[in-house]
């Protein structure tokens, strides 16, 4: 089981590595299934490298590595310096979210500057109303 910080959590490297394993497995059109297959592990296993929960063992990674077409060092160049930029790690960090690299994907693909200022703006507005609800009341402006 990988180290833990702290609070419980795993740590930022392995969960850093957990995501560059998952950008490049997406990037791919693999699943996880298919990863999991071509390393003889299950995909369960997978979840757990791609989040972090369980640290990847070097003799893993160069399994994983293999299957998805690229170096270890592909993988963990510059893990540790990710580490140091709170920012780098952060957005690492999120590109683990369910949903995450489809969603920028998608984005990327959008070609006018409006449309992508719109998406932008709709998914700030859709986080905002999600903090803020717990504050309103319930009631809506408008009669029924």
């Amino acid at each position: 089981m990988a180290k833990k910080s702290q609070e419980g959590t795993p740590h930022p490297l392995d969960i850093a590595l957990g995501a560059r394993v998952r950008l490049r497995r997406k990037e791919l059109g693999m699943s996880q299934d298919q990863l999991a297959r071509a390393v003889g592990i299950t995909f369960q296993q997978v979840q757990k490298y791609e989040h972090g929960t369980n640290r990847i063992s070097f003799s893993r990674l160069a399994e994983i590595s293999e299957a998805l077409d690229c170096s270890v060092s592909d993988l963990v160049g510059n893990l540790d310096k990710s580490k140091s930029s709170g920012a780098l790690s952060r957005q690492i960090g999120l590109m683990t979210e369910p949903g995450a690299a489809d969603l920028l994907e998608a984005y990327a693909s959008i070609e006018s500057p409006k449309r992508r200022r719109a998406i932008l703006n709709l998914a700030r507005q859709l986080a905002n109303d999600q903090v803020e609800a717990p504050k309103s009341s319930g009631r809506r402006g408008g009669r029924s």
